[in-house]
C-alpha cells in the first residue's frame, strides 16, 4: 500500500520544543494571522506596554476622584496622570507635594503605584493569577521571563516567588532600620513615624525617587542610620534581580557566576566607589550644599547623592545648588542608571561595560570582544549600540525643543531630561515650572524610559523575522 510516509515518532523534547515556538507566536489572546500565513499576535514586551499604560490610567483615574485630594479642588488631569506615571514608572520627578497635597488615600494609590512599578506589572499579574485562578499558563511564563529578563520558561514560576520574597524582604529590614530613628530622634508620632517608614522603605528598593516631605530626605541630613540603609535598598534593587537571585544561590561561589553577574556587580562598584569620593570631593567646600556641614556630615550625605543617581531620586541636599562639575557627573550618572531587570532605569550598567569592551578591543585591534573569559556575541554589542543611540537620541531632542521654546538654560533642562529618560527623579527644581505641554512631554519620557528598554531589547532578542539571504560587503570610511 502507498501513501504519504508516515512521520517519525516526536520525543518528548520535540513536544516540548514545537509548544514553546507556537507559543512565542500566540503570547496574547490578541494574536492575529497574517496577511502572508502564519499566526502573529502581541509580543510580551508590546504585552507590557498594553498594561503599563492600562495600570497608568487606573492610578489616574483614582488620583483624579475627591477622596485623594486635600484641597477643596481635585487635581487636574495632568497632574494625577503625571504623579501616577512617575509612581508607576519609579521615576520620582513631581509637580504636586506628595505629603501636602494628597490625602492618605491619595498616598497609598502612589505606594501601590511604586510597588507594581518596581516588582514588574508582569510578574504582579503572574502573582495575582496563580492566587485566583491556582494557574501559571505557558503564555504568561513567557511573559513574565520577557519583563524580568529569565533565561530559561522553567525558572518562572520560581522567579516570580522569589521576587516577591526579595521586595518582602528588603523593604522590612529597610522599614525596621528607620522607623526607630525617625521615632525617638525627629519628635515624630509612632503612627507618622511607622508610616513614614513605610513609604520610603518602598521607595528607596523601587529606586521610585518619591518622598513625603518636600524638601525629600533634608531634614535627615547626615544621620547615617537613616540614610545609608535607604542607600543600601537603592543599591539592592538597583542591581536587578537576575543577580540577586544567583548570589543568593551561589554566594560562596564566583566562580560560577554567570557573565551578567560579574559584569554587573564590577561596574557598579566601581561606579559607586567613584561616585562616593568624587561627589563629596567637589562640593566639600560648597557652603549652599556641604560646605558648612561636619565633616562626618559631608561624607555622609556625599556618599548618600553618589548612590541617588543610579535612579534612586531621593536628595538630601539642594541639587539646584550644587557645582557645574557636580551637575555634570550626576547627568552622567542618571544617564547609566543601574542592573538590568531591577528597579532601576537607565541604559543599565551592562550595557556601559558592553561598549566599553568593545572600545578597548577596538583600540587593541582585536576582531572579537572578550570580557571574563568570555566572547560577547554581535547580537548584545548590536543592542547596546541601539539603546544607547536611542536614549541619547531622545534626550537631545527634546533638550533641544525645551531651549527653542522656553527661556530656561542649556544645564537645568538637560538635567530633568535625563532624570525623566533614566527615570531616576533627581530635580533642580525646573519640572513644576513647566508649562502642561513640556511636563506631558516628560509624562511620556518617564512612561518610554520604564518600558523602552524593555520593549526595544525584548523585541529584538525575540524577533522571529530573520533575512533569508545575505547581500554583499562593503566598508564606508570610518573615522
Amino acid at each position: 500500500m502507498t501513501g504519504r510516509p508516515s512521520r517519525p515518532p516526536q520525543t518528548h523534547l520535540g513536544r516540548v520544543f514545537d509548544r514553546l515556538r507556537r507559543a512565542r507566536r500566540r503570547t496574547s489572546p490578541f494574536h492575529r494571522r497574517h496577511p502572508h500565513g502564519g499566526q502573529g499576535g502581541l509580543k510580551p514586551a508590546r504585552v507590557f506596554l498594553l498594561l503599563f499604560v492600562t495600570v497608568d490610567l487606573l492610578g489616574t483615574g483614582l488620583l483624579l476622584t475627591p477622596a485623594a485630594s486635600t484641597g477643596p479642588d481635585n487635581l487636574t488631569f495632568v497632574e494625577a496622570l503625571f504623579t501616577a506615571t512617575t509612581a508607576l514608572a519609579v521615576c520620582g520627578l513631581s509637580i504636586i507635594s506628595i505629603g501636602g497635597d494628597l490625602t492618605h488615600f491619595g498616598q497609598g494609590v502612589v505606594l501601590a503605584l511604586m510597588q507594581v512599578g518596581g516588582m514588574g506589572i508582569m510578574t504582579v499579574a503572574a502573582l495575582l493569577g496563580t492566587a485566583v485562578v491556582h494557574r501559571f499558563g505557558l503564555r504568561m511564563q513567557l511573559n513574565v521571563q520577557a519583563e524580568t529578563k529569565s533565561l530559561w520558561v522553567g525558572d518562572v514560576r520560581g522567579l516570580v516567588s522569589r521576587v516577591s520574597l526579595i521586595f518582602l524582604t528588603v523593604q522590612s529590614i529597610t522599614f525596621a532600620l528607620i522607623t526607630p530613628r525617625m521615632w525617638l530622634a525627629y519628635d515624630m508620632e509612632l503612627s507618622e513615624a511607622l508610616y513614614s517608614g513605610l513609604f520610603h522603605s518602598v521607595s528607596a528598593f523601587n529606586n521610585a525617587g518619591l518622598s513625603l516631605y518636600d524638601d525629600s530626605m533634608t531634614q535627615f541630613s547626615g544621620d547615617a542610620l537613616v540614610l545609608f540603609p535607604i542607600a543600601l535598598a537603592v543599591v539592592l534593587g538597583g542591581i536587578g534581580f537576575p543577580v540577586i537571585i544567583e548570589l543568593w544561590r551561589r554566594f560562596r561561589l564566583p566562580r560560577a557566576w554567570s557573565l551578567h553577574t560579574k559584569i554587573t556587580l564590577t561596574t557598579s562598584a566601581v561606579l559607586l566607589a567613584g561616585a562616593s569620593l568624587l561627589i563629596p570631593a567637589l562640593e566639600w567646600n560648597n557652603a549652599q550644599t556641604l560646605g558648612e556641614l561636619h565633616w562626618w556630615a559631608r561624607i555622609t550625605d556625599g556618599v548618600f547623592h553618589g548612590v541617588m543617581p543610579r535612579s534612586g531620586g531621593l536628595n538630601v541636599t539642594d541639587v539646584g545648588a550644587m557645582e557645574d562639575s557636580t551637575l555634570l557627573f550626576t547627568i552622567m550618572l542618571m544617564f547609566v542608571g543601574g542592573g538590568s531587570a531591577g528597579t532601576a532605569g537607565g541604559i543599565k550598567v551592562a550595557t556601559l561595560a558592553v561598549i566599553s569592551c568593545v572600545i578597548f578591543a577596538e583600540v587593541r585591534s582585536q576582531d572579537r570582544v572578550h570580557v571574563f573569559d568570555r566572547q560577547l556575541p554581535a547580537a548584545v554589542i548590536r543592542q547596546s549600540l541601539s539603546l544607547i543611540f536611542m536614549s541619547a537620541t531622545v534626550v537631545a531632542f527634546c533638550t533641544l525643543l525645551l531651549l527653542a521654546t522656553t527661556s530656561y538654560n542649556f544645564l537645568p533642562v538637560l538635567f530633568e531630561m535625563v532624570s525623566a529618560v533614566g527615570v531616576v527623579g533627581l530635580s533642580m527644581g525646573l519640572t513644576p515650572e513647566l508649562p502642561p505641554w513640556a511636563q506631558s512631554m516628560i509624562i511620556v519620557l518617564m512612561a518610554a524610559g520604564r518600558i523602552g528598554p524593555i520593549t526595544f531589547v525584548t523585541a529584538l532578542a525575540m524577533s522571529d523575522r530573520k533575512r533569508r539571504y545575505a547581500l554583499a560587503e562593503d566598508r564606508p570610511v570610518i573615522g
